[in-house]
């Protein structure tokens, strides 16, 4: 397949090479557009106020000095529709679910992506420290060859979590939606000179009790796979505001 690999943690990022080096191997066409620099958090923001540097690397190797979702705009520019078969974000380090995909750079250019007409995959591992990269770029190679972009429809994004577990330790897969998370100590505040306060978010992590969420089966050593889509609209809901519309314009 023709593929376009993006990611939110910069072009020299472990994770998008060592995912570049497995799927080189299985004989896919690669293509590179990516943030020239760290980008994590970035959420699905664009670069609106200024010019976007772009770094030729190579005729297949390009950085982007702007967000993910400016690389994959950028990379659909300067190549087109047809130019690629899929879009894959990753791999990137630290997991992206539950409610964490709003926050993501990486599920974010996955989203571009298929905004753009493009099959998108973002693939996380959920580790910050000592990252098994390598089981994911494996595993995802191995779902490529049995079919997985095939798959995958227009409105559909597929936002893969992989356990930082060896490969051999990978029980299997299965097929998800974004649970639940929330946060304990979340904000710290901090004393700074002159009687100034600073902030700096981060916290505990506590996942929602659901079977059948990404962050349940990441915890049993599966691989979680949650077709995902943005659609902002509760249909189901729709009827309840449409009857209370009509009573209060009699």
């Amino acid at each position: 397949m023709r593929i376009l690999l993006t990611n939110d943690d910069g072009i020299d990022a472990p994770g998008i090479n060592i995912l570049g080096k497995y799927l080189a191997a299985a004989g896919h066409e690669l293509t590179w557009c990516a943030p020239k620099t760290q980008q994590s958090a970035a959420s699905h923001s664009i670069t609106l106020h200024k010019p976007i540097p772009i770094y030729k690397y190579s005729e297949t190797r390009y950085a982007v000095d702007g967000r993910p979702t400016d690389s994959v705009l950028i990379a659909y520019h300067n190549f087109g529709i047809d130019a690629f078969d899929l879009v894959i974000s990753g791999i990137n380090q630290g997991q992206n679910m539950a409610e964490d995909i709003l926050y993501s750079g990486t599920v974010a250019a996955a989203i571009e992506a298929c905004f753009l007409g493009y099959r998108s995959i973002a693939i996380s591992v959920t580790s910050f420290v000592d990252v098994q990269y390598e089981t994911a770029a494996h595993h995802l190679c191995k779902l490529l060859e049995l079919g997985l972009a095939d798959m995958i429809k227009r409105k559909e994004v597929l936002n893969i979590n992989v356990p930082n577990v060896s490969i051999d330790e990978i029980k299997g897969c299965k097929i998800t939606h974004p649970g639940h998370r929330r946060y304990e100590n979340f904000v710290t505040e901090i004393d700074a000179p002159h009687g100034n306060k600073l902030y700096w978010i981060s916290g505990d992590v506590i996942w929602s009790e659901d079977d059948a969420a990404d962050t349940a089966v990441i915890q049993e050593n599966y691989i979680s796979i949650s077709p995902i889509f943005p659609d902002f609209s509760k249909k189901e809901v729709h009827q309840r505001y449409q009857d209370w519309l009509k009573r209060i314009c009699r």
